[in-house]
């Protein structure tokens, strides 16, 4: 009888903390993101979301005014496992935890082979010497996060055309994997005008040897979205951009084996896959904001 007791009050505990947390899926495949809601309740102040080692900020949601939310993105590298979700909270100035699981699983990405100049797989010392200055100071950009956010209303796509290569898949250069597809790649002429996804502030407008012609554009929140391979700039570091409004031109800057748009996200430093995060934000934080 008291082991009965005892599973029934277990139970409840079990339905009343699932019905305060909720997950966008009890799965998610790596490089992509998740969604996690949590209702508001009385003498909690939710902290952080805790995932495979690192912290992620919970926030007050924008248009359901009792609940919060956080978005927590999956490295490309995650391994296919069980994982825990943990929530931090303060309550009568304890520290405590919740958690619930989350099954990461392989993301089946298809391989892709490219031939490019020899160049740009065997660098020089001082090609060398440039691609790490500039991954280092992208990687500086993409872990600042600022606790204000620039975005007002649902994230759009950079252009209307045919997708030419998903996230995700392995890039072969040359016969040589080197690499996996970080974005989006838009078929796109050399000329054509390139959007904003969103209101934000443009952090880097730049020639960088891999990417090009690169603008980044920070939304805030940790959120940034990556305009690559363009041929002009119409905005300049530090400008403040709208949605929509055309940030450049695209071209066949970088490296290349043609001309396109290459589009992509980082979100809390994670490069996730683009065309998924836009649908969680849009479907679950963004949708009804006018």
């Amino acid at each position: 009888m008291k082991k009965i007791v005892l599973f029934f009050l277990l139970s409840i505990t079990f339905l009343a903390y699932a019905s305060a947390v909720k997950l966008n899926s009890s799965t998610v495949a790596n490089g992509k993101s998740f969604y996690v809601e949590i209702k508001g309740e009385k003498g909690k102040k939710y902290t952080n979301i805790e995932f495979l080692n690192k912290n992620y900020p919970i926030y007050k949601h924008p248009v359901k005014k009792d609940l919060f939310y956080a978005v927590v993105p999956v490295s490309y590298y995650a391994k296919a496992k069980k994982n825990k979700v943990f929530i931090n909270y303060v309550k009568n100035s304890k520290q405590k935890q919740s958690q619930v699981s989350l099954l990461v699983k392989n993301g089946d990405y298809k391989k892709e082979k490219l031939k490019v100049q020899s160049s740009q797989i065997t660098l020089s010392k001082k090609n060398k010497l440039r691609t790490a200055k500039e991954y280092k100071e992208a990687m500086k950009i993409y872990n600042t996060c600022e606790k204000q956010s620039y975005i007002s209303s649902n994230f759009i796509f950079p252009l209307e055309s045919k997708i030419t290569s998903e996230f995700g898949k392995a890039r072969i250069f040359n016969d040589k994997l080197k690499s996996y597809h970080g974005g989006t790649d838009y078929r796109a002429k050399v000329g054509t005008p390139i959007k904003a996804s969103n209101d934000g502030v443009v952090v880097l407008a730049k020639n960088r040897f891999y990417a090009g012609g690169s603008i980044i554009i920070n939304h805030g929140h940790g959120i940034y979205t990556c305009y690559y391979h363009m041929s002009k700039f119409k905005v300049k570091q530090g400008q403040k951009v709208k949605k929509g409004q055309i940030i450049g031109l695209s071209g066949v800057s970088g490296r290349v084996t043609g001309p396109h748009l290459h589009f992509g996200i980082r979100f809390a430093g994670v490069q996730v896959d683009p065309l998924q995060f836009i649908a969680l934000m849009n479907k679950y934080i963004l949708k009804g904001i006018r």
